[in-house]
């Protein structure tokens, strides 16, 4: 099967299913590859801050491939004249949509007074949010925790939600856990803290006007399936990296008459890509390991996951390497690669 690549035509207002930001990981080559896996996903670029915006090699942070659209820029930062230049320069270069990211913990992040522990200023966000949206065009959404530290009540989070939608915002992702502003790694801080669905859920029910979309924990289709009953969407995170073909089921639920690619059809687009970043001087490793879960579950995905692992950071390396991590799979007697 081969796979059409073009721009592909998606209605940006569907918001049922989207990959969330994560740092070191949705780079510009794992938003390609997510792309043929679920082509009415928004996608979202790792947190830039404004910072970076400003005065950073813009190319390489903020260059994305036609394929990826709608995508969006996530932006981290705190005060609302460089959120709002830098909402403009995302509208210059083409995103769909720019995020504010009021959920990361790390120390970083507070040190620059941004992110999670935003969380204790709403005005601030709203101000930081009105800024962005007077500035541009596109949507601007926020997304965030239900609290932070013993700032986590229902109330709290309602209010919060409350104040930002005062901007003119009103599309919000929420990560269904409060953030631990000290004491946990950014890791624990994805892991440990209570999952309340619930909260989110009542959210949508109390402001049904407001886009709620709900993130943290989702590691499905059959999941999806269970939140999309209460809320407007579901953002995949680790599950989306870890294991790539969930994207696929999600997307075959949500469009079952769509036809999607197998998996030998993704591995040749994905060889096709590789021909070009090579091309550009792009390391084949730097695309490969996105790929390293494309069979996660699957018979022979040890085999899949050695070969590149084993190769793609040599010297030699070259665009085939999907291709031989293919045959290394056959190699070990995979009965039906696509079978799931």
């Amino acid at each position: 099967m081969q796979f059409d690549t073009s721009k592909q035509s998606v209605d940006f207002s569907d918001r049922r299913l989207s990959v969330a930001p994560m740092m070191d990981w949705t780079d510009r080559h794992c938003r390609y590859f997510h792309r043929l896996l679920a082509p009415s996903a928004v996608l979202y670029t790792e947190m830039v801050t404004t910072g970076a915006v400003l005065h950073g090699d813009q190319e390489h942070l903020l260059g994305f491939n036609d394929e990826e659209h709608p995508l969006s820029l996530q932006l981290g930062g705190s005060e609302p004249d460089e959120l709002a230049t830098s909402a403009r320069i995302a509208e210059t270069r083409g995103f769909d949509e720019v995020n504010l990211n009021i959920g990361c913990p790390s120390d970083r992040v507070q040190r620059g007074r941004f992110g999670a522990c935003l969380m204790l200023e709403p005005v601030r966000v709203r101000e930081c949010a009105a800024a962005m949206r007077a500035a541009v065009g596109i949507p601007v959404t926020v997304k965030c925790r239900l609290g932070v530290d013993d700032c986590d009540s229902y109330n709290y989070f309602s209010d919060f939600i409350h104040e930002v939608a005062g901007s003119g915002v009103d599309v919000f992702a929420v990560h269904a856990r409060k953030a631990w502003l000290s004491g946990l790694s950014p890791k624990e801080n994805r892991e440990i803290p209570e999952l309340r669905y619930d909260w989110v859920y009542r959210l949508k029910r109390e402001n049904p006007k407001l886009t709620i979309l709900l993130n943290g924990g989702v590691t499905g289709a059959e999941d999806m399936r269970t939140h999309l009953a209460h809320v407007d969407g579901v953002m995949l995170g680790r599950a989306a990296y870890h294991d790539p073909w969930s994207l696929t089921r999600c997307q075959r639920l949500l469009t079952p008459d769509q036809a999607l690619p197998d998996r030998d059809a993704v591995i040749d687009a994905m060889t096709r890509y590789l021909d070009r970043q090579v091309l550009s001087g792009v390391p084949v490793k730097c695309v490969s390991r996105h790929l390293l879960g494309l069979f996660h579950g699957q018979p022979g995905a040890r085999a899949w996951r050695r070969y590149i692992a084993e190769h793609a950071h040599l010297p030699e390396a070259d665009s085939k390497l999907l291709e031989r991590a293919r045959d290394a799979m056959d190699g070990v007697g995979v009965p039906d690669r696509d079978a799931a």
